[in-house]
């Protein structure tokens, strides 16, 4: 059995620079997080809508 590496999943998310998140924060700025957030729950509360109607309520 291979021995497992000493570096944990999030040194592994953050080696060689900042990535993920961090680059998007600092690109796009805290509004961009409270727009898709809220694109993302008008969506969801569509589909919630449209699924009570499938059902026949």
């Amino acid at each position: 059995m291979a021995e497992k590496g000493g570096m944990t999943v999030r040194e592994a998310g953050r080696k060689g620079g900042q990535k993920g998140g961090e680059t998007t924060a600092q690109k796009y700025g805290h509004g961009f997080y409270e727009e898709i957030g809220h694109k993302g729950g008008q969506k969801v509360k569509q589909l919630i809508e449209e699924g009570k109607k499938a059902a026949g309520k």
